[in-house]
């Protein structure tokens, strides 16, 4: 997809970049890296400053527990012993610890003022053990440790907004439209009423307009008939199933070419340009065969269920592993480049070659 102008930008966890080439920016960059990156000053000029991981770890008390729609029940979280809770800004997320040992991210959906609570909501996902345990395990009362919070869902300023939520995508679309209050419009799409949460909150004054779109009353949500309505220049936030994310890649510059679309998916991303190869687990001496559209989490996971893991999109660093032979392909936006000569993410990461050694 190319971009038409330089006033077109896609942030968020699914960014993509437009391909649009401005010379001068070019020969500022380049400048730029050989000065703090290549050049001989560089050691001094750019000391190394490894990404931050971890935030905040707090431990905190479900507080309520609350059915908000068919299968998705919200927690709100207090600090364990009492005290305000670090700022968030809208489409920040925490990682949850479970008292299994599991460990899951869920987007903020409260109040960013208040700093006395979070709350997060969590829908039941057929086959997920952090869901069901969650849904079925937790209780108010119980204590859980969380880390956090971060943000890779940045709300930026912008003349006006379109903010269009699919089902549980709703999450972080939330406080993204309180915030934005007369400078946005929301759209709100889902299954049916009954499965959607949180609609008895979307009446308040702080949001602007809201249109429901029930898929069993609307039928299934036409995205480009959508997104068409945002204005010239806005910043469109979609959050939702895979084939709503891949719809509005497809038409939002064709519609809006000074717009910028910001995305955020709950599932992993589909393997692009992959080949298969040959992972070995050193500890058992066990070979795996990963295919090309196969991710290596996935092929690890065939032979080591519990091994660890959670955003599947190569920003958490759960699933981070080290590398004993061969050459990676790093698709993460997490590890530093020292890092990432002995260390990948499984999630995204793959052999650049025809074979890895990992340290499993």
């Amino acid at each position: 997809m190319t971009a038409p102008s330089a006033s077109r930008h896609v942030f968020g966890r699914d960014a993509h970049t437009p391909a649009v080439g401005l010379r001068l920016l070019g020969g500022v960059l380049d400048a730029y890296l050989k000065l703090f990156v290549s050049g001989p000053a560089a050691p001094v000029l750019s000391r190394p400053n490894p990404v931050r991981r971890s935030g905040f770890e707090i431990d905190v008390v479900v507080g309520e527990r609350i059915r908000e729609a068919d299968d998705v029940v919200s927690l709100t979280l207090y600090r364990a012993g009492g005290g305000p809770l670090p700022v968030w800004r809208p489409g920040a997320h925490v990682d949850v610890f479970l008292p299994s040992g599991r460990h899951r991210q869920y987007s903020l959906c409260g109040d960013p003022a208040d700093r006395d609570r979070y709350r997060i909501a969590v829908r039941r996902i057929p086959g997920g053990a952090g869901s069901a345990e969650l849904h079925d395990a937790l209780r108010v009362g119980d204590r859980l440790r969380i880390r956090g919070p971060r943000n890779a869902f940045t709300l930026v300023d912008a003349p006006s907004y379109l903010f269009l939520a699919g089902g549980i995508g709703i999450t972080p679309i939330l406080p993204m439209a309180r915030a934005a209050g007369a400078r946005g419009q929301l759209v709100y799409t889902g299954r049916s009423r009954a499965s959607m949460p949180f609609l008895n909150e979307l009446g308040s004054a702080e949001i602007a307009s809201a249109r429901i779109l029930p898929d069993d009353e609307c039928g299934a949500p036409e995205v480009a008939s959508i997104l068409a309505t945002a204005e010239p220049g806005a910043a469109v936030y979609v959050c939702g199933p895979p084939p709503m994310l891949a719809a509005a890649q497809r038409c939002l510059f064709e519609l809006n070419p000074t717009g910028s679309l910001h995305t955020e998916r709950f599932s992993a991303r589909p393997v692009l340009d992959g080949r298969e190869f040959d992972l070995t687990l050193a500890r058992t001496g066990t070979t795996l065969r990963v295919g090309a559209e196969e991710t290596a989490l996935a092929a690890v996971r065939r032979a080591l269920p519990d091994v660890s893991y959670s955003c599947q999109q190569g920003f958490c660093g759960s699933c981070e592993v080290g590398v004993l032979s061969g050459a990676v392909d790093h698709r993460d936006r997490l590890l530093t480049e020292s890092a990432r000569a002995r260390r990948m993410l499984l999630c995204v990461s793959r052999a650049a070659g025809d074979q890895l050694v990992l340290d499993l």
